[in-house]
């Protein structure tokens, strides 16, 4: 059995690159876990994971605190702020299938869109929150 972080991960994805108006809006499907050298903006990236034992007497479980990231350059702000718009709305909706593990809920703890001079660009980050157990 895999790990419910690589399991939620690998869900987050599928979710996110099914989604034909995400995709779109972002020139292809341009959801990275490593940013290849020469991607093309806007792109969406994987961020920070921290995952905690959430276990109690008859459950394993655990509370994983995982960031997306979405960068853009020529469409700034507006642009970062309607491709963090359509992924909240994907996650929000998206039903995520975890192999050897259940999703007890998820939810977007906060976000943030802001200018970014280290990547002469804009920069936006949604922070998740979601619990699993291993299922039995």
């Amino acid at each position: 059995m895999t790990s419910a972080n690589m399991e939620l991960q690998k869900a987050v994805y599928l979710a996110l690159s099914d989604d034909a108006a995400l995709v779109e809006k972002l020139g292809g499907a341009n959801i990275y876990d490593h940013i290849p050298i020469a991607a093309a903006f806007p792109y969406v990236t994987f961020g920070q994971t921290t995952v905690y034992d959430w276990s109690t007497d008859s459950e394993v479980g655990d509370e994983h605190l995982f960031t997306v990231h979405v960068w853009a350059r020529a469409g700034g702000r507006k642009q970062v702020l309607e491709i963090m718009d359509l992924i909240a709305i994907r996650m929000s909706q998206a039903v995520l299938a975890l192999d050897g593990h259940r999703l007890v809920n998820m939810a977007l703890q906060y976000s943030q869109a802001r200018n970014d001079d280290e990547r002469d660009g804009y920069h936006g980050l949604l922070r998740y929150r979601a619990v699993t157990e291993v299922m039995a």
